[in-house]
């Protein structure tokens, strides 16, 4: 078994996994930027290092700082989380050559599915159903506009390289295709360092259904259900839940093998995702393979009653896979909302401040997973989302009421969030049946505005008024500047 993890992240996954090193006895090393310095995984890590300055490029995708740091604490393995150098096969490989484990899957296999238009290619020719589309990247505005004739309107422009909606457009007619095709170029390189875009048929209103699996050393694998992921803004992932409300007992079983035939024909290992869309005729088609643990990992654990970041370790410290598919049963049903500071009144725009006040809702079956406290800075610098709120209840209908409560029990003042938008999202009918799609939050939420209850403003007053309060007591004030948990308690005096 490994006895030392470097976790290459920040925020909620960093202190999940750190969570999943206690429960194991394994020793966790923390990294952090230098706006990082006070966060809670730095505080709840064994060890933690300044890795860089707060730009992501000069310390959490800095390789070689990453590789140093662990070469100076002595660690077996690095777990990358999801993000930043979670799906870099260069990374990967880097690990190998120091002969570190990278808690994923191989360089070979990584490089293979994070390229989108070679793993169309190569699942294709094991009989997975693709959409249709290219099969090399665009190299020109003219070849755009053949291919586009060829598959008929409204397409899609997709990075080869990389996830997330980043260079990604949706093209209606001819005349946008040279604009949209520069745009998405860009925003590709940007983000990625490569700007190969390809093209591929728009399915119009489909549901997006994902299939985790696991799959060890030894050649055992098996999936976990799935997770349905359409309630999307801006083709970024905000609820999910499991199980799928489109899928019967029959189609659950088809898209699990199929994705267990995509792990076989790319060589893949550890615990991944595989990504379907389905049509309103209930066919489904291969879209991508995001090679590392999902954000939204924690609904499988809800209905599965299995941890995923265990099982993570344990295949890539090259133990045989426990599990058997005519074991895994899944019981009830969770769903999961993103918390983002982002503000819903002015366009979703990222939101920065201090958290001045936090409440987490909790009762029975509902789960938090989160790195904040009151104190913490959230800067401009890393990804928005704050938290995770995940519930399960016995039935979907027990969930949603379940859900409704916590987002109502849930307080954070000091930076905007999107809790109220949540909430009306999964109050609303169609959501309540079912009924979900990609463009679900376009199609009935496009000019949302929230409604202020006597509560929430109840609540901001009298937090203004507890801080109003601390004048008082100018000393504690300062202390306040950074995150001790002494000052937490309240005041307080030894007699």
């Amino acid at each position: 078994m490994i006895k030392k993890i470097l976790i290459a992240n920040r925020g909620e996954i960093a202190v999940r996994v750190i969570n999943a090193c206690r429960e194991l006895g394994i020793q966790s090393v923390a990294v952090y930027s230098e706006v990082d310095h006070n966060a809670l995984h730095v505080l709840m890590a064994d060890e933690a290092y300044e890795i860089g300055p707060a730009n992501a490029a000069a310390s959490y995708l800095n390789i070689d700082r990453m590789i140093d740091i662990a070469r100076k604490t002595g660690v077996d393995a690095i777990h990358p989380g999801y993000g930043f150098l979670a799906e870099n096969p260069l990374f990967v490989e880097r690990c190998e050559q120091e002969d570190l484990i990278f808690i994923g899957p191989g360089s070979k296999a990584m490089m293979l599915v994070g390229d989108k238009i070679r793993s169309r290619v190569t699942v294709a020719k094991a009989g997975v159903p693709v959409i249709p589309g290219m099969t090399q990247p665009l190299v020109s505005v003219e070849d755009l506009m053949k291919n586009a004739d060829q598959l008929g309107y409204p397409v899609l422009l997709k990075a080869s390289a990389g996830g997330g909606g980043k260079g990604m457009r949706i093209v209606q007619k001819k005349a946008d295709l040279a604009a949209a095709l520069e745009s998405a170029k860009r925003e590709a390189m940007a983000a990625f360092g490569d700007d190969s875009v390809y093209l591929e048929k728009y399915m119009s209103s489909p549901r997006h259904v994902e299939i985790q699996i696991l799959a060890d050393q030894h050649g055992h694998m098996v999936y976990l259900g799935e997770r349905e992921c359409s309630i999307q803004r801006r083709h970024q992932k905000i609820i999910e839940e499991s199980p799928s409300t489109a899928l019967t007992p029959e189609l659950r079983a088809q898209m699990g093998e199929t994705a267990l035939k995509v792990v076989q024909a790319t060589g893949y290992t550890n615990a991944g995702t595989v990504e379907f869309l389905i049509d309103r005729n209930n066919d489904f088609y291969f879209l991508e393979v995001n090679a590392r643990l999902q954000v939204e990992h924690p609904v499988t654990e809800m209905v599965s009653g299995i941890d995923l970041v265990k099982q993570q370790i344990r295949i890539a410290s090259g133990e045989l896979l426990d599990l058997k598919q005519n074991e895994i049963v899944s019981r009830g049903h969770a769903i999961e909302c993103r918390i983002y500071a982002e503000d819903p009144e002015q366009n979703f725009l990222p939101s920065t401040g201090r958290i001045v006040y936090l409440q987490q809702p909790s009762g029975p079956w509902v789960r938090n997973d989160s790195s904040l406290f009151p104190g913490l800075d959230i800067s401009i610098h890393y990804d928005p989302i704050l938290a995770k709120l995940i519930v399960w209840g016995e039935t979907r209908d027990d969930a949603i009421a379940r859900l409704i409560a916590a987002i109502d029990d849930y307080v954070i003042l000091g930076v905007k969030h999107q809790l109220p938008f949540l909430k009306d999202v999964v109050n609303h009918k169609d959501f309540r049946e079912g009924r979900t799609s990609t463009d679900f939050i376009e199609s009935h939420y496009h000019d949302w505005k929230p409604v202020h209850g006597l509560k929430k403003i109840a609540v901001a007053a009298a937090v203004i008024q507890e801080m109003n309060a601390e004048h008082d007591f100018p000393q504690r004030q300062r202390q306040r500047d950074l995150y001790n948990p002494w000052t937490q308690l309240g005041y307080w005096e030894l007699v």
